[in-house]
């Protein structure tokens, strides 16, 4: 009986299988079950964190960062506490040989494959550091949490790669829309900094799921990370798009400098030895004097942010917090606490925009700006700058302000601030990370199939060898003209030497009694069996080389590899990766 009935199960399972890698149908209900599922996880996260800040600081939820004061100093021991915390649980990791795989890497190299343990520890990592006030923002555990879900629903239920990258996609945005009640910010998330594109394919999955996971968070009527209102009734003339022009372009410069200042930071931090390992617990401890100063550093920065748009403090208090906040943010990023900057940079970018206001305010010219909407477009724009997706922030304005007259000089801000920060820097924040652990990520476009792309697939295995003593009168008896192009040189004990070309052998000038080792060329321009293709091509461009050989541990020849096929069969797989992106791959 029981065989009969694991026989039944496998039976159904498969056709589950079948039936979702054949009908767009099933996919959209599969995408919408995830975002059900990131949404509850993510209401779930933002619980945990918030109830540990009540523990600690004994604020309500979303207001750690709008504290007054610091009236019990003794409560910001809390923040080294934290940094002890990621300390004793970086030694617990130090077992594991590589670091996490997040939703951008997975779907850049790992075709949305995410290992459920990388799902737990970025989000208990992210839980630990925002709960106990460091200056990160939850939102990568909710891309985290979203996406693994999908992840692992997808591995499950075998799905080709691209459904699955979409897949990852729609669970990481749904985690967005669901803190933000906003599934058109959640839904461009996933195009934009999860899957990298937009297609017709995904439409409908990525939008299923965030509009689930909306659903998770309005029926459980929990608040909203972000709520702001403008003015009603209001011209917006051609000197305010000029003007927030410039803001944009201001943003950038801020954002690339909040980037550039992490890295620098952190490479400090990590190069010194005996604090590396117990960096977190010294970011707690430099963090708790700019907490105490302004209590606005704590945490992402919800509270203040509602604060600030209601009381719009003065310039010089704008300055001061902007300061403390970079300061803040670079101090928990680097000595280790685990997060991301995507509130923390809209918050740093409402206070720029205010105060860029109020300096154009104080000009007496003729465009006079609303510091809400300054705030609201500086928000847009430096989040942009930092995190990438300017349609991402563009509709979250929309959504929390229903304006549809601020969304144009919101995107006209953003789309600056994307294109400066671009142009000059050229990566978002997590993309920049990932770059200096060494990878070539640069969107989250799949480039995952450059690295299987590999010398040791490609390489021919019909090359032609001779000894590097033989004489050229030797080698043209050896190699009749016409017969081969190029010949592999060896040495005596079939260690590479060389190429020769054949046509240089029976070159006019040259000495019979000449050996063809001293001819040979590019002897040390070869290729490894898992040499990615990319890294093929930049060889060949770099030697200026046809043909390059791939040569074993010991240099010994195993093939080779000329620039015509590799150029083909980069292009090859290109295009069948685009196919697959746009749903024409069968």
């Amino acid at each position: 009986m029981q065989p009969l009935k694991t026989h039944f199960l496998r039976a159904n399972a498969v056709r589950l299988r079948r039936r979702l890698r054949e009908s767009e149908a099933a996919f959209i209900v599969l995408a919408a079950v995830v975002g059900l599922a990131a949404g509850v996880a993510t209401n779930l996260i933002g619980l945990l964190a918030h109830q540990i800040q009540h523990l600690f600081y004994g604020v309500a939820i979303n207001r750690l960062s709008a504290i007054g004061s610091i009236r019990h100093p003794w409560k910001l021991l809390a923040l080294p506490l934290g940094g002890l915390l990621m300390v004793a649980g970086n030694y617990y990791l130090r077992r594991r040989s590589t670091g996490q795989i997040d939703v951008v890497e997975a779907n850049a190299l790992h075709g949305g494959r995410i290992p459920w343990i990388d799902n737990l520890i970025v989000s208990a990592q992210t839980i630990v550091s925002n709960g106990f006030g460091a200056s990160v923002g939850l939102e990568a555990a909710y891309a985290q949490a979203g996406g693994g879900i999908a992840s692992l629903l997808g591995q499950g239920f075998a799905l080709r790669r691209n459904d699955l990258r979409v897949l990852v996609g729609a669970g990481a945005g749904a985690g967005i829309g669901a803190a933000f009640g906003a599934p058109l910010a959640g839904a461009f998330y996933a195009f934009e900094i999860v899957i990298g594109a937009y297609t017709p394919a995904a439409i409908a999955p990525v939008a299923a799921a965030a509009l689930a996971s909306a659903f998770v968070t309005r029926s459980l009527g929990v608040e909203p990370f972000l709520i702001a209102t403008t003015t009603a009734a209001r011209a917006i003339t051609i000197g305010d798009y000029l003007a927030y022009a410039i803001l944009g372009l201001v943003c950038a410069l801020a954002g690339i400098a909040v980037m550039r200042l992490v890295a620098a930071v952190e490479s400090r931090v990590q190069a010194n030895s005996p604090l590396g390992r117990w960096a977190p617990l010294a970011g707690g401890a430099l963090l708790m004097p700019l907490a105490y100063l302004s209590p606005q550093t704590l945490s992402s920065g919800h509270g203040a942010l509602h604060l600030d748009l209601a009381l719009q403090p003065a310039l010089t208090f704008l300055a001061v917090v902007i300061l403390l906040k970079v300061a803040a943010s670079v101090i928990s990023l680097s000595f280790g606490f685990r997060g991301g900057l995507f509130f923390a940079s809209m918050f740093l970018g409402s206070l720029v925009g205010q105060g860029f206001a109020e300096l154009v305010n104080m000009r007496g010219i003729a465009v006079q700006l609303d510091i809400t909407d300054a705030a609201l477009v500086g928000m847009a724009a430096l989040s942009v700058s930092i995190v990438g997706g300017p349609m991402t922030l563009a509709m979250l304005t929309l959504e929390t302000t229903h304006d549809f007259a601020l969304m144009g000089v919101v995107l006209t801000a953003s789309l600056i601030a994307s294109a400066y920060t671009r142009e000059r820097f050229g990566y978002s924040f997590s993309t920049w990370r990932l770059h200096l652990r060494g990878s070539r990520i640069r969107s989250p476009r799949d480039i995952g199939w450059t690295a299987t792309l590999t010398a040791g697939r490609i390489m021919r295995k019909d090359w032609v060898s001779l000894p590097e003593a033989l004489s050229v009168d030797a080698f043209r008896a050896s190699v009749p003209l016409g017969s081969t192009s190029k010949v592999l040189v060896v040495d005596s004990d079939g260690h590479y030497r060389g190429i020769l070309q054949t046509a240089l052998g029976y070159s006019p000038d040259l000495d019979p009694t000449t050996t063809i080792g001293t001819l040979a060329q590019l002897d040390h321009a070869t290729l490894e069996p898992r040499t990615d293709i990319v890294e093929m091509l930049r060889r060949f461009e770099a030697n200026a080389a046809d043909e390059l050989a791939v040569l074993d541990a010991e240099r010994r020849v195993l093939g080779v590899v000329s620039e015509n096929h590799a150029r083909r069969r980069y292009f090859e797989e290109m295009e069948r990766s685009q196919k697959a992106l746009y749903g024409e791959a069968a």
